[in-house]
């Protein structure tokens, strides 16, 4: 008789929103429950790290309760409490893991210290049964952007990674520059929906080098001077840079399929895959390598605590747990034998 699926705590606190979810082995979410913070940060343009730090304080008990009653669990039924340990702001990973820490020591539970990263290169397998290793995944999130071979839970090879801002560091960047709001990556692309993707002659940065890696930071600087010249309005510039950093993507994710034989899939996961103009575009360049295509559902992009309990039932059923003493990580990255990169610095 196989032995029971395992259910997992999953607690996320790495940025700002905290969440707590019931994963079990069999990929159902029993329950998850999520606080944002976007009224507390809207007015600075941007996440204060001390304001996110003191939010994940005040909701994260309550949540993980709520998320237990939701489920008809208690932590009797939990096999084990697994939270993101990092990367991350590091006053939030630290109430994240702090809080996991006191369950699993006072409920006699093993702990399962999750690389927030691990968490969105496996979600897509969350929602995607089919989805089987090894696959090559382009990771964008706020503050990474990254290409990865996935060859199995805990075994990533870093193929490419960003020498100066994360597409969606530039996304959000770029929502502060045109006054567009917060958070910014969906303030862009509204914005960019009633723009001209063609109207403004913006950068692409490394489009055709050879070099495998990424950069934005000139396509921000050039959205600046777009703004400042005050001839194009801000839909425009929104719908010209979404396009560019499209295009980025495009060529980049195309460089590394060539460096990935064997991928079973070309999949995208993070904050910025929830974007559709990037999420369409890649579709349409699997399909031109005759790859599946695999991405979560929108709400698993960004930041939650089902991906965190995903990755605790992938590493708990592979065996792994992690003492009381783990620390937390402001940077912890998933291929930490990768080659650093010129100017890439700790987002290598």
């Amino acid at each position: 008789m196989p032995a029971p699926a395992p259910l997992i705590l999953g607690i996320e606190s790495s940025c700002d929103e905290t969440a707590a979810a019931l994963v079990d082995g069999d990929r159902r979410i029993l329950a998850h429950r999520l606080a944002g913070q976007e009224a507390a940060h809207r007015p600075f343009g941007g996440v204060v790290p001390e304001i996110a730090a003191r939010a994940h304080i005040e909701v994260l008990g309550p949540l993980i309760e709520g998320a237990l009653a939701d489920a008809g669990k208690t932590l009797a039924d939990v096999d084990a409490i697994a939270a993101t340990a990092g990367p991350g702001l590091i006053g939030g990973v630290m109430v994240g893991l702090l809080m996991a820490k006191g369950i699993a020591l006072s409920a006699g539970k093993p702990l399962v210290a999750v690389n927030h990263l691990e968490g969105h290169a496996l979600s897509p397998r969350l929602a995607d049964p089919a989805l089987r290793f090894p696959y090559l995944l382009l990771l964008v999130s706020g503050g990474h952007c990254q290409l990865l071979f996935v060859e199995g839970v805990g075994r990533y090879r870093r193929l490419a990674t960003t020498i100066d801002d994360a597409s969606g560091e530039a996304f959000d960047k770029t929502a502060k520059l045109l006054g567009l709001g917060f958070p910014g990556g969906p303030a862009v692309e509204r914005a960019a929906a009633l723009g001209d993707p063609k109207a403004v002659p913006l950068p692409r940065p490394l489009l055709g080098s050879a070099e495998p890696h990424f950069s934005f930071a000139g396509l921000k600087s050039a959205v600046l001077r777009a703004r400042d010249a005050g001839i194009h309005t801000p839909e425009d510039i929104a719908a010209s840079f979404q396009q560019a950093v499209v295009d980025c993507l495009l060529d980049r994710t195309r460089r590394g399929i060539t460096r990935a034989p064997g991928a079973t899939a070309l999949v995208v996961a993070g904050g910025v895959a929830a974007n559709q103009a990037v999420r369409g575009a890649l579709e349409a360049l699997a399909i031109e390598h005759g790859l599946p295509f695999s991405a979560p559902p929108l709400w698993l992009c960004t930041d939650n605590a089902a991906m965190i309990g995903w990755a605790g039932v992938e590493r708990f059923a592979a065996g792994a747990s992690d003492p009381l003493d783990t620390p937390a990580r402001a940077r912890w990255p998933l291929d930490p034998e990768a080659e650093k990169v010129r100017g890439a610095g700790v987002k290598a």
